[in-house]
């Protein structure tokens, strides 16, 4: 006998909570081309900025792939690669503010 899972509203909140997220990467990719240009361009700023455009899109991409995903009536689960790929863009980024700021 199987059982159908009425997953209710859990599917909505993580698209919505990866909109956000996405979001707020692209508000942190904004920023870090804008701290690059702002008083004087340096190499690294310029590097870091250019970097962090370049996570901003990888990480656009697994995000959007996991917003697509959660359409479905039953949702697979995140893959580990995809999660490794998150975790990996989230640090990038921070390293790359650094590499900006300095």
């Amino acid at each position: 006998m199987t059982s159908s899972r009425d997953p209710g509203l859990q599917p909505e909140r993580t698209r919505l909570a990866w909109r956000r997220t996405t979001l707020t990467c692209t508000v942190v990719a904004v920023l870090a081309g804008k701290q690059a240009i702002h008083d004087d361009i340096t190499a690294a700023g310029v590097a870091g900025a250019s970097a962090s455009a370049l996570v901003w899109v990888g990480f656009l991409a697994v995000g959007h792939r996991r917003i697509q995903a959660l359409e479905a009536a039953r949702p697979q689960a995140l893959s580990h690669r995809g999660a490794l790929l998150v975790a990996a863009c989230t640090i990038a980024l921070a390293a790359f503010a650094v590499a900006v700021m300095l």
